[in-house]
């Protein structure tokens, strides 16, 4: 089955939930940000408004970051789509960080933790699959079930139910009811990650 994600700009708050339940699920190292929220402003005073926009991996169909990969580190995994990272295979050429129009991938520049080179227990464990000069990016929370099946850390951290996830074609389905779209990029890869929009009056 593949996946899709949906993500309802109504109803999120931006309180950075996702974030931070993303950073101790998957404990990733200083500068490595597998979900994130941005923030912006669009229109002139005094129609100004502010924008916030969680942003992961995209899942793309026809990801950039997969065909810019020169070792094959990067790939589409054939049972659900997931494009996933195998960090036995990365150099850290930053080939796929270049090509990702979204933003959504991170090199582990370092071995250090978040207080130095003395790393604490979590960080010991937790960065065993974070190795120095690799790329990491959002995988939906394959390893977190211990199943090897998506279980976005993210979905369930949402206090305000704004992120939804679930079967591609039911995600499509909720999409165009709603009228919602994929986050504007510079090439058509295919996102399979969509955004409901605010209601207006």
């Amino acid at each position: 089955m593949a996946y899709g994600f949906v993500i309802d700009l109504e109803k999120c708050v931006g309180c950075h939930g996702c974030s931070v339940a993303c950073k101790g699920a998957n404990g990733t190292p200083p500068g490595v940000m597998r979900s994130r929220v941005l923030r912006g402003t669009e229109g002139t005073y005094p129609n100004a408004v502010r924008t916030i926009r969680p942003v992961l991996c995209m899942m793309c169909e026809k990801p950039a970051c997969v065909a810019a990969c020169a070792t094959g580190a990067s790939t589409i995994r054939e049972e659900d789509g997931i494009v996933v990272i195998d960090k036995k295979k990365c150099i850290g050429c930053k080939s796929c960080i270049e090509a990702c129009p979204y933003g959504a991938r991170f090199l582990v520049e370092n071995a250090e933790g978040y207080f130095g080179t003395e790393l604490n227990e979590y960080e010991s464990v937790a960065y065993e699959g974070m190795p120095k000069m690799t790329v990491d990016k959002c995988d939906f929370c394959i390893e977190h079930a211990g199943t090897g099946k998506p279980d976005p850390v993210c979905v369930q951290a949402c206090m305000a139910e704004a992120r939804i996830f679930g079967d591609l074609d039911e995600m499509k389905k909720l999409v165009a009811e709603r009228k919602g779209d994929v986050y504007l990029a510079k090439e058509d890869t295919g996102p399979r990650v969509f955004y409901l929009p605010t209601v207006t009056a």
